[in-house]
């Protein structure tokens, strides 16, 4: 097969859709390499996280050929791209973030689009008014036109088929997973380099996401207020929100208990996993939770959500609770720290459901998918 992605994520987003569509390319190629794979950027940017492409034969890189398209690169994905495709010969166009060419649908080229989540309309306050319109349009067009949709976990399906009134046949659940960096242990002298490099205390705890409203840290904070003995290692970046849990700590004088990292490397990233204590990931909802499943391969317990899709990211032994609730949550880290057997199943039990979520068994789900139309 002649496969097409739209890789504008994998290029341009070091996180969340950035490495679900990175992953998507990578593992499909590794464990599918007789098939072309072309992968169409609106412009090539250097990105370490895409070295798995060079070298390989079967990954061929397309950008924009005409000057109004360089210059509107927006325009080529939406109205363009179609035409690069047909003349590609492309037998499948793996849509990796909610949207598809407008008219792909009238060539001969099968199609798929990846929904990830329908929080736009869930939770509006979350998005500027003019950015939740086209996500929503968008997301709207490519599951009435795409052939196939992937949904990243049942959560996201039956809102898909809630919000968009699709037939449910229409759609696959196919989970994500995670890079193999974070799928086997690093070796400690690393780690302990690695605590040393960014002053990190011996005993921590992690939360890691984009430091955003919906992402739910000021309530971590809180929780951190009433526990002096912990310490936090928060792994994102923000904008106003941000601000606002800077703000908090240091009317609390929390300052000496959170440390704020940003712009890690992979193996950086998972050394401070591994590491930690327990990671927080109370979020108010997600389409899946990437975030809950490095966790789980690293072998620390989880705390999250109760409801929604965290369940089927965290299994049965991840810690589920009201994201808004500093008393519970404040009750379950102490809890999980000091109860060894408690600690001990949720580590074993974590390990045994990220079984689930290898390379090898997402790539056959999706090729699956991709020869089923």
């Amino acid at each position: 097969m002649k496969i097409g992605f739209d890789a504008k994520r994998a290029f341009y987003n070091n996180t969340g859709l950035g490495n679900y569509s990175r992953d998507t390319i990578r593992i499909v190629g590794s464990y599918f390499s007789q098939n072309e794979y072309h992968v169409y950027t609106p412009k090539n940017i250097q990105n370490n996280r895409l070295n798995f492409l060079k070298g390989q034969s079967q990954y061929h890189i397309h950008e924009p050929q005409t000057l109004i398209y360089k210059i509107f690169k927006s325009l080529w994905r939406t109205f363009g791209l179609k035409k690069d495709l047909e003349k590609d010969e492309l037998n499948l166009f793996h849509g990796l973030s909610h949207e598809i060419p407008l008219g792909i649908h009238n060539t001969k080229i099968k199609s798929i689009v990846s929904i990830h989540d329908l929080i736009a309309i869930r939770f509006p306050q979350y998005f500027k008014h003019f950015d939740r319109i086209s996500y929503i349009n968008k997301s709207k067009y490519a599951c009435q036109h795409a052939d196939k949709i992937i949904a990243v976990s049942q959560q996201t399906k039956k809102d898909i088929i809630r919000f968009f009134n699709v037939d449910e046949r229409k759609i696959q659940v196919v989970y994500q997973g995670c890079n193999t960096i974070f799928q086997s242990q690093l070796h400690n002298n690393y780690k302990n380099g690695i605590i040393t490099k960014y002053q990190l205390d011996s005993k921590y705890l992690l939360y890691v996401g984009t430091i955003e409203e919906r992402k739910n840290l000021l309530t971590v904070l809180k929780c951190l207020e009433e526990l002096p003995d912990y310490s936090l290692v928060v792994i994102g970046s923000g904008g106003k929100y941000k601000q606002k849990c800077l703000k908090y700590i240091k009317k609390n004088n929390l300052t000496s208990q959170i440390t704020f990292l940003s712009k890690l490397d992979l193996k950086e990233m998972a050394a401070i996993y591994q590491k930690a204590e327990l990671m927080i990931y109370p979020s108010f909802f997600e389409g899946f939770g990437i975030p809950i499943l490095e966790a789980l391969f690293s072998e620390i317990p989880v705390i999250t959500t109760l409801g929604g899709c965290f369940s089927e990211a965290g299994g049965p032994s991840s810690s589920y609770i009201n994201p808004s609730n500093v008393e519970e949550m404040k009750s379950e880290i102490v809890d999980i720290c000091t109860n060894q057997s408690r600690r001990k199943k949720m580590i074993e039990d974590g390990k045994i459901h990220a079984q689930k979520f290898t390379d090898d068994k997402i790539a056959k789900e999706l090729i699956k998918v991709y020869q089923s139309i």
